[in-house]
């Protein structure tokens, strides 16, 4: 992209609706998480726009324009709703900096990213700091002089039992227990998911409805990634025995699947441009989360596998447009 080709009032309309119905989905998320949420998102914003800034200068560019389309502040907002709240602060920053760097503008800026840039970011801090990424608190979180203790590392003591392992992280690692068993002695279950994050992924689907009211983009990735993930984990699921999977209401409701579906596979520039290509993209999508999760190193599978059929755009792009074969008399 050059100086001249700056973006247009469609791009920023579109980032702001996009933000507007992120808003139920947020507010979920500090119900349940507490402090740890805006605080996360005032990091990864701060960062975003830095990085942002810093890299227009560098190249150049005129910031105001590129500053204003919104796109640094929607990736910045996907990714601190993605982190764990809470996380150290240093691991916010990196995955900021490490979206917008390597995933925007080492390809050339807004317009041009094979990957998405907050799964890229969120990808990056996942395989390099594991254990953090794996420390999310219970419901109801931590206060807010409690919570800034512990994202900036100042002694002070946390209440004991304040973080637990997911949902998805104790389905996967269980290897005697049934799932009601689970659900009637383990925390970290609601009443059909994962215990408040059944309502943040509802919330987040509250908002993807009203982004398709808004024809901001099509059915057919959301579809293609919760119709492939419901298909296969009806397949694989064998009731409530101790070596169950979870059933699909369970996987459609847990982890980050709605958000995934509507504010992470609908990204409209590493994803496909037709609409069949996009619902193979989402289905790819679907399929993959629930291998990840059920047989993957990861608990949640999302970034992943965004990241994986975002290699894939191409051949599912000649795959859509191939002319298919007349059928014989």
């Amino acid at each position: 992209m050059t100086p001249l080709e700056q973006p247009d009032e469609r791009l920023r309309h579109a980032m702001r609706r996009v933000l507007l119905a992120t808003l139920p989905g947020l507010l979920a998320l500090v119900w349940w998480f507490g402090w740890g949420v805006p605080i996360n998102l005032l990091l990864a914003t701060v960062t975003a726009l830095a990085v942002e800034a810093a890299v227009l200068r560098l190249r150049g560019w005129p910031w105001r324009p590129f500053l204003g389309d919104g796109s640094a502040l929607v990736s910045a907002t996907l990714l601190a709703v993605a982190l764990p709240p809470y996380c150290p602060w240093w691991l916010t920053v990196s995955a900021a900096a490490g979206a917008l760097l390597f995933g925007k503008h080492l390809y050339g800026g807004v317009g041009k990213n094979p990957f998405n840039p907050a799964m890229l970011g969120y990808a990056l801090v996942l395989v390099s700091f594991p254990q953090q990424m794996t420390h999310w608190p219970a419901p109801h979180g931590l206060d807010l002089l409690a919570g800034l203790q512990q994202v900036f590392g100042i002694s002070g003591s946390a209440p004991d039992a304040w973080a637990q392992a997911t949902a998805l992280d104790s389905l996967r690692i269980d290897k005697s227990l049934t799932i009601d068993e689970l659900f009637a002695g383990n925390g970290a279950f609601g009443h059909v998911g994962g215990r408040g994050v059944e309502w943040i992924n509802l919330a987040f689907l509250a908002g993807g409805a009203f982004l398709l009211q808004q024809r901001v983009f099509s059915w057919h990735a959301p579809a293609g990634m919760l119709g492939s993930l419901f298909v296969i984990s009806l397949l694989c699921w064998n009731g409530s025995g101790s070596d169950s999977h979870g059933s699909p209401v369970f996987h459609l409701l847990t982890g980050a699947t709605m958000l995934g579906a509507f504010f992470i596979v609908t990204e409209p520039v590493s994803g496909p441009r037709s609409a069949r290509a996009r619902l193979l993209f989402g289905a790819g999508v679907g399929l993959l989360t629930y291998l990840i999760r059920t047989w993957g190193g990861y608990p949640d599978g999302v970034a992943f596998a965004v990241l994986l059929m975002n290699l894939a755009v191409p051949a599912l792009e000649r795959l859509a447009a191939a002319p298919r074969e007349p059928s014989l008399p």
